[in-house]
């Protein structure tokens, strides 16, 4: 339970990165607390997407994997970013990421700060 807190905690945080540092990435909200209600519930999806999605995505992408020396997972992080953005659209969330190189971007942007915060952060391990 502990490191499951810890994971939405590093996502909602680098989510926050991600949204402050581009401009298409938008989180909307009347107070500071909505929006961060809002994001621990995109940080809570966005962890639900890459528990499900990501895994099969990294299969049937794997000979690109190979083909691309890794460069791809740019690419599926963009993808579940996306899919998260829409799910959130679906949920009547205030959250959006607009356009594939956007994705990206803030793809890279939030691998590197979760990475960040998961030194930082206590886990189990």
């Amino acid at each position: 339970m502990k490191n499951f807190v810890v994971k939405t905690i590093a996502n909602a945080g680098a989510l926050a990165v991600a949204v402050w540092l581009l401009d298409k990435i938008t989180l909307t909200g009347d107070s500071t607390a909505k929006k961060t209600g809002t994001l621990i519930v995109v940080a809570l999806i966005f962890g639900l997407v890459n528990w499900l999605v990501k895994p099969i995505v990294q299969v049937l992408t794997f000979p690109l994997f190979i083909l691309t020396l890794g460069l791809i997972t740019l690419v599926v992080n963009a993808l579940m970013l996306l899919l998260t953005s829409w799910v959130c659209g679906k949920l009547d969330l205030s959250f959006h990421v607009e356009g594939f190189w956007t994705a990206v971007l803030g793809g890279l942007i939030v691998s590197v700060v979760s990475w960040a915060l998961h030194v930082v952060l206590p886990d189990e391990d």
